[in-house]
């Protein structure tokens, strides 16, 4: 006699939208229990004030608010950029690797041709290089890929330390001064190459031309031809093909989409808001980004949403380890409490658990 096993998971059919973010929302009021609970114990404060210095940390000041803003601006930049390639199953790790090679580009305009031609004629080289650079980081593993099937998740991650030593090799070359090990505020005295401040802010340029470019990304992938093939690859190849679609040429035009974005957000650091090149200048948004397109199912709406959760809890983080004198990993801590839920609830969204039901057997 076959035992019928007391748990069973099967697959769940497809969530209606707002049940799913029901279901994330509780996720993340139970994380917040916990941390509270955690809290107490381990450092004896007050749960309610920790996340209301939180809070205050992210929108204490119309400063902070701005900050947040282009946080979550150039982290969705990112996001978007990488989804498409995820999308087709593309597993495209080199996000932090195409937007340093767009922030090289914009760096390189404006050191070598500040001073040499009209303001509004070097942003637009700036936007072309970015672009192109981003474009052709990734289009390098997308071409190996397309022609012999190489591991793209090694090669795009392999790609990122090659992006850091070229940008560490050039701030040598453009150190200033000679021994400083860096570049410092580029332009500085004739403002060469800085994006135009809106409305008094250097930081609501960014957010708009995310925002535009959020909305047109996801019309590009759920409304366009485009969009529609890049769906059919990731789903099956052999049935892609069948129905005459040229597989190659969609990985390697959807990759070079992917880096194209990613160098818009190089471009947007250093042109917008930064005005200097480092290694750490793109501070590990590449792989951020991986966790906000895959939490939003790849949907760039959604992101939006993903991405504030994601800057919220780093910038909260960060506040209360400063108010309350803690070190940064319990701010860590906190941040991956919430997180580890949040993920975790997605397996009860794919899933259900059923349970042995209990019966009497008849003589």
């Amino acid at each position: 006699m076959n035992k019928v096993p007391l748990i069973h998971i099967s697959r769940r059919k497809d969530i209606v939208w707002y049940r799913a973010w029901l279901v994330r929302i509780i996720a993340v009021v139970l994380a917040l229990v916990v941390c509270g609970l955690i809290t107490m114990v381990m450092t004896g404060l007050d749960p309610i004030k920790v996340y209301a210095a939180m809070i205050d940390g992210t929108f204490g000041t119309a400063r902070r608010v701005w900050m947040l803003l282009q946080n979550i601006a150039i982290l969705l930049c990112i996001s978007i950029a990488l989804a498409p390639a995820f999308r087709m199953r593309f597993w495209n790790l080199g996000g932090d690797g195409q937007a340093l090679m767009g922030a090289l580009g914009a760096a390189a305009v404006m050191i070598l041709l500040g001073d040499k031609i009209p303001n509004w004629l070097l942003i637009l080289v700036m936007v072309v290089v970015s672009i192109a650079a981003g474009a052709f980081w990734a289009v390098i593993p997308a071409f190996f890929k397309a022609r012999w099937n190489t591991n793209e998740t090694l090669f795009t991650l392999m790609m990122n330390y090659v992006a850091i030593q070229l940008v560490a090799f050039f701030v040598i070359v453009w150190e200033v001064p000679k021994g400083a090990g860096k570049i410092g505020i580029i332009n500085q005295n004739s403002n060469a190459g800085w994006f135009p401040q809106i409305g008094g802010s250097k930081y609501l340029l960014n957010v708009i031309i995310v925002a535009i470019l959020t909305i047109v990304m996801f019309i590009y992938m759920k409304y366009s031809k485009h969009g529609y093939e890049l769906s059919v690859v990731g789903e099956s190849e052999p049935t892609a093909r069948y129905v005459g679609i040229k597989v190659r040429k969609v990985i390697i035009r959807t990759m070079v989409l992917s880096g194209a974005l990613c160098g818009v957000a190089g471009l947007l650091l250093v042109g917008g808001t930064d005005h200097t090149l480092t290694t750490t200048l793109v501070g590990g948004r590449g792989f951020t980004g991986v966790m906000v397109a895959w939490l939003a199912k790849f949907n760039p709406v959604f992101m939006v949403i993903t991405s504030f959760l994601i800057v919220f809890l780093q910038r909260g983080a960060t506040e209360i380890t400063t108010t309350f004198g803690l070190n940064q990993s319990y701010g860590d801590i906190i941040t991956g409490i919430i997180l580890f839920f949040i993920i975790g609830c997605e397996f009860f969204l794919n899933y259900r658990i059923n349970f042995r039901k209990s019966h009497k057997e008849v003589a």
